[in-house]
């Protein structure tokens, strides 16, 4: 059939599209960037009408989804919370986090193990010539889903950036039931660049020091990773090479300035395979038909298994808050998860499988809580609420602004003393105390011996 006469068969209003959602239906949002807006709308209008529908996504960005405000039809699931999860779920009960292991989640859907699904929803590109819709900045596994779905409804958003593979970077219109327009002046989610703190700088130096010719770099979002990226850019390194699961700005500083070629890389040979991308309009202006970067489902960027087939391979995340015994918490505060964990433990095995690679965990050394007091986010063991991302047989390096802990194959108490060394100067004496509390502090390690 014509590509032009099948698209115009399917097409439909978003609450026509909608109404082949059923009660006790599983349907998943495309994620982040990407996600439905009309759809969520017409989906949102039928509360009420339907019960028990379960709604999936994963780092919900603005428009809060409709769907959440009406918790007696839909149960909102989210796979890695971000500012407006946390919001949901702290003042409202109304999201649920779904731990996984960014890497499985395409084989969660292959296999069988996550529940049935019924319907995928997604924003993406007008259709090409050929008659594929573009994924655009959210490869993720949304053709895992659309492919394990029942029905198929695509939103098309012309402003999204065409985003060149990679792989399963597309999906044909014979694969789709219905297909919404919505409106040209659509706006894209923009995450406004962050700017680097001085802490955020010193930590980015310290990070630098592991940073060398011909190495291949993961990094996420925020000031300090777009501290390294600035400082990558200025340098005079030679042959980067990048792998990621997120694409952000500080990828542009790096290939612009001429720093990250990716010519040693056993594959992805000069480009940058990522799975989503998040970032400003400049970020997504570079991305568009770029074949210096490369869009690939998650099991493919993120499994340790292939990232360790790069030599030299620097993984570099943010954690929340780090223990003596170096145990990792990346996603919850108090009682809340507040991020997830993503693809984290993907690439800190990664790179530590990597011949001469490493993983750096980095954070700064203190926080304010709410009362406006000051932390130590190096603590002495974690609350019984605290969730462990990585565990500490699993941890490499630690990084704050005053220095770095390389804990790897220490024992409890040279890990305690190294985790002292790098914590805030004003709260070392109490750590000391709460490790020979806990038995992990040798006599001969102490300040006043």
């Amino acid at each position: 059939m014509n590509h032009q006469k099948e698209y115009q068969q399917k097409l439909v209003s978003a609450e026509e599209a909608v109404k082949c959602i059923r009660s006790g239906d599983r349907v998943d949002y495309s994620f982040m960037t990407t996600k439905p807006i009309a759809c969520d709308a017409a989906l949102a209008a039928r509360n009420g009408e339907l019960q028990d529908v379960e709604v999936y996504a994963a780092i919900t960005v603005l428009p809060v989804p409709e769907v959440v405000k009406h918790p007696q039809s839909f149960h909102y699931h989210d796979m890695h919370f971000s500012k407006i999860s946390r919001i949901i779920q702290r003042d409202f009960n109304l999201c649920y986090y779904v731990p996984i292991m960014y890497h499985e989640a395409g084989k969660w859907l292959r296999e069988g193990i996550a529940s049935q699904h019924h319907v995928f929803i997604g924003q993406v590109c007008p259709m090409d010539k050929h008659g594929y819709f573009n994924f655009s900045i959210t490869n993720s596994a949304s053709l895992a889903n659309a492919q394990h779905c029942e029905k198929v409804i695509l939103e098309i958003n012309p402003n999204l950036p065409i985003a060149l593979g990679g792989a399963e970077e597309s999906i044909h219109i014979s694969q789709v039931d219905y297909i919404v327009e919505v409106k040209e002046d659509m706006p894209v989610f923009e995450a406004p660049a962050a700017e680097p703190s001085e802490v955020d700088r010193q930590i980015a130096a310290n990070v630098m020091g592991f940073i060398h010719d011909g190495c291949c770099i993961q990094l996420g979002i925020g000031g300090m990773p777009d501290a390294v990226g600035k400082m990558i850019a200025a340098s005079d390194l030679k042959n980067l090479g990048g792998h990621t699961e997120m694409l952000s700005e500080a990828y542009v500083d790096m290939i612009e300035s001429g720093r990250m070629t990716g010519i040693h890389k056993p594959f992805d040979k000069c480009r940058v395979p990522y799975t989503f991308a998040l970032g400003p309009k400049r970020l997504y202006d570079f991305i568009h038909n770029n074949p210096a970067v490369a869009s690939y489902p998650a099991q493919y960027t993120n499994d340790p298994r292939r990232i360790a087939q790069i030599d030299n391979f620097i993984s570099i995340n943010n954690a929340v808050e780090v223990d003596l015994y170096s145990q990792v918490n990346a996603e919850s505060a108090d009682i809340h998860q507040i991020s997830g964990n993503g693809g984290m433990w993907d690439f800190v095995m990664g790179a530590q499988w990597s011949k001469g690679g490493k993983s750096l965990i980095c954070l700064a050394s203190t926080a304010t809580n709410k009362e406006g007091q000051r932390i130590s986010r190096i603590v002495p063991h974690f609350d019984p609420c605290s969730i462990t991302t990585i565990p500490r047989q699993q941890v490499d390096t630690i990084v704050t602004e005053y220095g770095v802990a390389e804990v790897r194959a220490r024992s409890t108490w040279e890990r305690a003393e190294m985790m002292v060394n790098i914590a805030h100067p004003d709260f070392r004496d109490e750590l000391i105390k709460k490790a020979e509390a806990q038995k992990i502090w040798k006599r001969s390690n102490k300040k006043d011996a």
